[in-house]
């Protein structure tokens, strides 16, 4: 189980965040992705305060795919600095681990 991540990516509107998701689903780097939002962010941008509303992608794979998902994340990314944040899942169902394995890319090691 210590294999599976969730990576977490903000992005300014909902198209942007549907077309990362459907990018990453459709490379099967992602077993799925859930888009939330609006959600409202603070933050310092250039030595300014910035409050913006903004989409969470919450995507569903794994530990030896997240170079790969960094990468295509930043091909669709508008952001210069997109937030991309990997946890690893320590506990989980066994059924949805065993779903998500069959949906994900093949592991090439």
């Amino acid at each position: 189980m210590d294999n599976f991540i969730q990576v977490y990516t903000t992005t300014e509107d909902g198209d942007e965040a549907r077309r990362i998701a459907r990018s990453l689903v459709e490379k099967r780097l992602a077993a799925c992705v859930q888009i939330l939002g609006p959600v409202s962010s603070t933050y310092w941008w250039e030595d300014n305060v910035v409050e913006e509303h903004e989409y969470i992608c919450v995507i569903k794979s794994r530990q030896d795919l997240y170079q790969d998902i960094e990468q295509s994340i930043r091909e669709v990314h508008s952001y210069e600095t997109p937030e991309i944040l990997a946890v690893r899942l320590s506990e989980g169902s066994s059924a949805y681990f065993d779903w998500m394995e069959k949906e994900l890319k093949k592991n090439e090691g």
